[in-house]
């Protein structure tokens, strides 16, 4: 193992995660959400008129819509209540839009991302990173041999202002209209922050870019929106880590993601939430895949109360192909609702899904996904593969795949696992020199492997370890 390896897995990763800094912001949004708020966020921002009448437009749509309720077995959501939310928060940064030198940064903010470890992941293993703190992106960076080859990696709002034809061409027109959830219209009315990268034609970045979103402030919403633009023939991973420390009252994260991958291109996509355990994690992810493009979703999902996250993508060209690996952990007093849905529009489209899922002390995991093959994608196929694993009689895990297939000629898999740890393999491990608690995380490691080899290294290592401190219980 390198010495960046040996680093990263003795990093005391629950302190990095903990610990909380005193609110200091340039400007903040009153509580709840009304026209005068939405104006006055995009006043702030000094939008053109087009964004604040999409944002109009959806906030129409949240009134309208009613609160998800009726879903079975999903996680309670009477205590989100949006009038007790504060929707926006500028860090006190000189720079808008970010700063290029983690030097010019505040120190409070710096020290966040300096014990996050960002910086030294971008000076490792990345060519671009973005750093949100609250509603805004404080840094910004890309490597100069990806600039010179056109690859744009920017924050959104900046985005906004520098390549506005794109973004008024993709934004909440095509992968998420706000009418497609009442979280989905809540992002569109109040989002803010969050990632633009465009990938030209035949151009593979062969180092990942990544965005950091932190949650700092207690009773806040953070709503960032990343948009992912693939021309054809080209190539780009993107990752995204998110976390908050734990408070008192309940903090709202309702992000927003848009992936758009090209005849012949390929996006990866991985993210890594750990949010606190009074966090209520309610997203929505979407790409549309064009003729023999390939996406790929790999996501770990732990630590809040309560997470609805299911990305989709939509087939839309001949070959095109996507993969969904997802792994939930929940302990006491979470509901981890987690899982895919894909889309087959077209022939010889190709999807699979794998999800691996932990439940202990009483907590709830459900893996909740969507296969729906049209009439006329011809010669398709899908897997869908779901392992849960408990620690204990009050822990549960439920699997509610639904499929929708309306064409004949195409081959469609299915399979569940649910088990608990069981006694002879701890007691074999035990004999092995091992102490329970060793012993069970040992397990759950091999359980999880074959997603956390798709990871990049330090990843994989920040995500094992996040899994063994919330088996001690040791995150909020």
């Amino acid at each position: 193992m390198s010495s960046d390896q040996d680093h990263l897995k003795e990093t005391d990763t629950e302190a990095r995660f903990e610990f909380k800094k005193e609110q200091k912001a340039a400007f903040a949004a009153e509580k709840g959400l009304n026209e005068e708020t939405i104006r006055v966020i995009s006043e702030d921002k000094d939008e053109p008129e087009w964004m604040l009448e999409r944002r109009l437009r959806a906030l129409k749509q949240f009134q309208k819509m009613p609160m998800p309720t009726d879903w079975p077995g999903q996680p309670d959501l009477s205590e989100v209540d949006v009038d007790e939310i504060v929707p926006y928060i500028r860090p006190d940064v000189e720079v808008r839009g970010g700063v290029d030198d983690w030097r010019d940064l505040p120190d409070d903010i710096k020290d966040t991302f300096d014990k996050l470890g960002i910086p030294e992941a971008e000076k490792n293993a990345l060519s671009g990173v973005g750093a949100q703190y609250e509603s805004e992106v404080v840094y910004q960076n890309m490597q100069e041999r990806w600039e010179e080859k056109g690859v744009v990696f920017m924050n959104m709002d900046q985005a906004v202002q520098e390549h506005e034809d794109i973004v008024k061409e993709y934004f909440m027109t095509k992968c998420v209209p706000p009418s497609d959830n009442k979280f989905a219209a809540l992002h569109g009315a109040i989002w803010s922050g969050g990632s633009f990268v465009y990938v030209p034609e035949d151009t593979t970045v062969d180092m990942p870019v990544q965005a950091y979103f932190r949650m700092n402030s207690e009773g806040m919403g953070q709503f960032e929106h990343t948009l992912i633009v693939a021309e054809k023939g080209s190539e780009v991973h993107y990752i995204e880590g998110c976390s908050a420390p734990k408070y008192s009252a309940f903090n709202l994260h309702s992000g927003g993601v848009e992936v758009f991958v090209g005849e012949d291109a390929h996006v990866q996509y991985s993210t890594v939430q750990n949010w606190s355990k009074n966090t209520y994690n309610l997203n929505t992810k979407r790409a549309i895949v064009e003729k023999n493009g390939r996406m790929e979703w790999i996501s770990g999902s732990m630590g809040s109360k309560a997470t609805m996250l299911y990305p989709a993508s939509i087939l839309k060209g001949r070959g095109a192909s996507d993969n969904h690996i997802t792994i939930a952990f929940a302990g006491e007093g979470q509901n981890i609702d987690t899982g895919a849905k894909v889309y087959h529009n077209a022939p010889e489209t190709k999807s699979t899904i794998e999800s691996k899922s932990i439940s202990k002390d009483g907590g709830r995991t459900n893996y909740r996904g969507l296969v729906h093959i049209a009439n006329g994608a011809k010669n398709s196929s899908t897997s869908v593969e779901c392992d849960a694993l408990m620690f204990d009689n009050e822990s549960t895990s439920d699997t509610m795949p639904y499929m929708e297939i309306n064409e004949s000629t195409v081959d469609v898999a299915h399979e569940a696992t649910v088990g608990k740890i069981g006694d002879e393999e701890v007691f074999y491990l035990q004999s092995r020199g091992l102490d329970d608690d060793d012993a069970k995380q040992m397990i759950v490691s091999g359980f999880i492997e074959p997603i956390t080899e798709e990871l990049p290294i330090e990843y994989a290592v920040e995500l094992n370890r996040l899994v063994e401190l919330e088996m001690e219980g040791s995150l909020g």
